[in-house]
């Protein structure tokens, strides 16, 4: 078949792409900027066209010729109104796909009893797929509860509320039931229901085969990783936006996607009617073997996908390539580094930024930006990273996200933590006669007078973080065997224009 994938940069998405190519399908993503998928492995197997699901022509042009369209966009990104916004793309996708004729819609929704009072985040779920359902495109609705695999939101803050807490309070929802089902399992049922004409216009209730509480899901996920059980109080008084404010403060989700999550503990999501079982047979992957093969991708480096995945939606600022006169004020800190290392070595070094690794700086002043950014309902710095070298665009790292990979020349990431303007960080490698010149350029687009109040206070501490990073990430660079030993010191130069 031909099929429309709507959210290929996501995290389902990322990881079903390659799994309808294998089965033989041919496919096409639609993506608001298409350079974040140029670092998948399947890439060349794909046909990409830039275009959004907020604006009926591009989505309408994106469905031309297609036998079936795969929506998985999502809209619970931490920036408000997801509700409205999900609403609005699946009447687009709705209608564009009715124009152009496609055969059929998948969909891949939340589980959740129609008649109970749901949350925000699963009532969304369902109402999408209504939308979807109402015109005369046929759709086959998967319904989903928390999906267990490396990356995904729901077992990312599974794994660092245990690991990172010993003992915790919660609340009463620690004891509400739930499905667990592992990805590969999703992706089977989206796969195996394009090829099975049974499925098409039916509600698909999806799980894997355990029926655990939530507090039963931090047990297991203890002794699958080798902790010691946690100790688990529940008391009845934490509301879910309470617990959605430390869920945020001690896992890499923002307040903002931990709130409607969270929301959603409070509601038991389980199968009632397993019927797809019959038309897709095959053994589901126990919760203690999904969480097992998630730890050994994550410690293994071999995360294809995360939640983060899909995320920098952009903004109305100017782009950093813009010149300094285009949309207003803009603030620089410009740092000129050469060092006697090829622009590949150099270039290398830069591309392991964040993380475990740091910003080749001062630990303690990252520590503290990322702990404020946490404290306002930031992301902070517990992102972190898919891959410690592996980077690609729009890959997360800690609080900043890639916007631009150019090897070996330009690496540029976009600040997503919490400031009163828009920010970049950006690595620019020219060639020089002694090696290679590093340009290393933070650029602040401020947002009213508590933008430039910003600027100005954080200025003092630049002198301290952007220098020393400039000149280790050069000394570093030479530190690589392919570089002469008799000279190791970088020549450094220093500008800031404001």
């Amino acid at each position: 078949m031909r099929v429309l994938v709507l959210g290929a940069t996501g995290y389902v998405g990322g990881r079903l792409v390659p799994e309808l190519l294998d089965a033989g399908h041919a496919v096409r993503c639609l993506a608001r900027n298409p350079a974040k998928l140029d670092g998948r492995a399947w890439r060349p197997r794909v046909e990409v066209v830039a275009g959004d699901v907020d604006d009926a022509a591009s989505i309408r042009a994106a469905c031309v010729g297609m036998d079936a369209v795969v929506f998985l966009i999502h809209a619970m990104d931490g920036r408000g109104d997801f509700e409205r916004r999900e609403q609005r793309f699946a009447v687009n996708v709705r209608d564009a796909a009715a124009a152009e004729h496609v055969g059929r819609i998948v969909y891949l929704g939340g589980l959740g009893d129609d008649s109970a009072e749901l949350s925000a985040h699963l009532r969304s779920r369902q109402a999408t797929g209504r939308i979807l359902a109402a015109g005369p495109v046929p759709v086959t609705e998967l319904r989903a509860g928390v999906v267990i695999g490396s990356g995904s939101a729901s077992f990312e803050m599974l794994r660092n509320l245990v690991e990172v807490l010993p003992a915790m309070v919660t609340p009463k929802w620690v004891n509400t039931r739930t499905q667990p089902i592992a990805i590969g399992d999703v992706l089977r049922y989206l796969v195996g229901v394009l090829s099975t004409p049974e499925t098409t216009g039916r509600i698909f209730e999806i799980g894997g085969p355990d029926i655990v509480t939530y507090r039963q899901m931090m047990d297991r996920y203890a002794d699958a990783a080798g902790l010691r059980r946690r100790l688990i109080i529940p008391v009845p008084v934490l509301s879910p936006r309470l617990s959605s404010l430390w869920v945020g403060l001690v896992t890499p989700l923002p307040a903002g996607v931990a709130r409607p999550l969270v929301g959603s503990l409070v509601n038991e999501v389980v199968v009632r009617d397993d019927a797809i079982r019959a038309l897709i047979p095959f053994a589901p992957t126990p919760f203690d073997d999904a969480l097992r093969l998630a730890l050994r991708r994550v410690r293994d480096l071999e995360v294809s996908s995360t939640w983060a995945s899909a995320g920098g939606a952009g903004s109305a600022s100017p782009d950093p390539q813009d010149p300094d006169w285009a949309g207003g004020t803009v603030r620089n800190d410009v740092r000129t580094v050469v060092s006697r290392a090829t622009p590949e070595a150099v270039f290398a070094v830069i591309r392991s930024i964040g993380g475990a690794r740091g910003y080749f700086s001062s630990r303690l002043l990252w520590g503290i930006r990322g702990a404020i950014d946490t404290l306002v309902g930031g992301i902070g710095l517990r992102r972190g990273r898919r891959h410690p070298t592996q980077l690609a665009v729009g890959d997360a790292v800690d609080f900043w996200r890639v916007e631009t990979l150019d090897e070996p020349v330009l690496l540029r990431l976009r600040a997503e933590f919490k400031l009163p303007g828009d920010a970049w960080l950006e690595f620019r490698i020219r060639p020089h006669p002694d090696g290679a010149e590093l340009e290393q350029r933070a650029r602040f687009h401020p947002r009213g007078l508590w933008g430039r109040v910003y600027w100005l206070a954080v200025t003092p501490f630049h002198g301290v973080i952007f220098a020393t990073m400039a000149r280790r990430i050069a000394r570093e660079a030479e530190a690589t065997p392919s570089v002469p030993t008799e000279d190791r010191t970088p020549t450094h130069r220093r500008r800031r224009r404001q």
